[in-house]
């Protein structure tokens, strides 16, 4: 845990018990800080209650007592409406922040030269922070992973000089750090996502770029005309920026050519890595993840072969394109984490001959956006309550069966799969959420493994 001394004596407001907000609620705590949390869960205040913090109604509070108020993530600060308790600390003046700045606030006054990687974009996040924590781990260095990918970031080892932070900072998390300051900040890519959130794709842009302009090197994707213009943005203010691309020849930066990572210097370029043969970074998408965590090891000062060293052993991110299994020719992927079909086509994209289980509650627009991959599916297998659509958009385009159940979708696209003889996947990435059949893309992702490694023959590779 990181005790949260800089606020230590004062009177704080916080809003939002569930993990991270129970987590932040706990560091304050220990921190020496006067902790009044609420949420609108009352359960969840009884459990904050139980475990010492103290708890208060946030409508009866005097609001001017309080040094600052931290709001979680998840609860509104502008769109649709603010929340409530956004409104009461503006009249108050009283700061709103978040467990991210908080972070930044410790590692400023305790070990102001500890290595911080922050990680925003609106795709492939998790991965590349995943990438970056594994090269560093890998190297021998003292890493610490946390923020969005799953791990509160206040709950992970104090800051010390020597030890690298690896931070995935989501658009909500950004707008309650205003100081958020880097020692790399990479910047992905930007596509709509969260405008019930942000109001407009400007505001949610103008977001994002806060995390590369308090960066001291900015990597930034620049495939996206938002991206590109951000980038030109922060080097015209001083900072260094590195580019990156999947598509472009850059004169400067990390770029892709197919499975090669090209690094460009005023023009002269050389090879940085190859990432053939890497099952886990598989895909244009990958590229563009290894390009910005190479870019952002070296900002840290890992080198070359340290980098290439780690790429080669990673072992991706659990769910999301996971090679899980093999059986002859043919490999199990797991992309359970691919719950709408955007987040699908990554995948789709990577293998040539597909055996795709596909299905479980649908979201709005379906699979048509991925026609594009269909001649890529030997067969579909349609699960949950998605699977009469599917087999409608799928129609003659596409050899599929009505499987029902995730279990019996396995067994049978393994059979084919391995009758089929050609190199393949045997693929789970849904283009669906999971409710319909399971409490999330995890519980689901790990019964695919389960019948996976239920198969005959089958050798496993997690």
């Amino acid at each position: 845990m990181i005790p949260v001394t800089t606020l230590k004596d004062k009177q704080v407001a916080l809003f939002g018990l569930g993990g991270s907000g129970l987590a932040t609620a706990q560091a304050l705590v220990a921190g020496g800080v006067k902790v009044t949390a609420w949420d609108d869960n009352p359960d969840s205040v009884a459990k904050a209650a139980a475990e010492g913090i103290g708890t208060g109604d946030l409508r009866q509070a005097d609001w001017k007592a309080f040094s600052a108020f931290v709001l979680s993530p998840g609860v509104p600060l502008t769109h649709p409406k603010p929340h409530w308790t956004v409104d009461l600390a503006h009249a108050a003046g009283v700061e709103i922040i978040g467990d991210v700045e908080l972070f930044v606030r410790e590692r400023r006054a305790h070990a102001p030269d500890c290595a911080f990687i922050a990680i925003t974009g609106t795709n492939g996040k998790s991965t590349t922070t995943a990438l970056i924590a594994h090269i560093l781990k890998t190297s021998g260095r003292d890493t610490q992973l946390g923020g969005n990918i799953g791990t509160a970031v206040l709950t992970l080892d104090p800051p010390k000089n020597g030890r690298f932070y690896v931070v995935e900072c989501s658009s909500y998390q950004i707008d309650l750090a205003p100081t958020l300051n880097p020692s790399a900040g990479i910047l992905l890519n930007l596509t709509p996502d969260h405008l019930d959130r942000h109001g407009s794709m400007q505001h949610y842009a103008d977001i994002k770029e806060r995390l590369v302009v308090g960066s001291r090197v900015a990597v930034v994707g620049v495939d996206d005309s938002f991206s590109s213009a951000i980038a030109d943005r922060v080097e015209r203010s001083g900072t260094r920026v590195v580019r990156i691309s999947r598509r472009n020849v850059l004169a400067d930066g990390l770029y892709a050519e197919g499975s090669r990572i090209v690094e460009a210097r005023a023009g002269a370029t050389s090879l940085f890595a190859d990432l053939d043969g890497i099952q886990t970074l598989r895909g244009g998408h990958n590229a563009q993840n290894t390009a910005a965590a190479i870019a952002a090891c070296l900002a840290v000062g890992v080198s070359q072969a340290e980098i290439v060293t780690g790429l080669s052993s990673f072992p991706g991110l659990k769910h999301r394109m996971q090679p899980v299994g093999r059986k002859g020719q043919v490999v199990f992927v797991n992309d359970s984490k691919a719950t709408n079909a955007e987040a699908a086509a990554p995948a789709l994209s990577s293998y040539e001959r597909i055996y795709w289980i596909a299905g479980g509650l649908p979201k709005e627009g379906g699979i048509t956006t991925l026609s594009p991959f269909f001649p890529k599916i030997a067969k579909a297998y349609l699960i949950g309550e998605a699977a009469p659509a599917f087999a409608a958009t799928l129609g003659d385009a596409v050899p599929f069966e009505i499987s029902g159940t995730l279990e019996r979708a396995v067994e049978h696209a393994a059979a084919d799969a391995v009758k089929d003889g050609a190199p393949s996947a045997v693929m789970l990435s849904p283009a669906c959420a999971s409710f319909d059949q399971y409490k999330n893309f995890e519980v689901r992702g790990d019964a695919f493994v389960a019948h996976v490694a239920a198969i005959d023959g089958v050798a496993m590779l997690i």
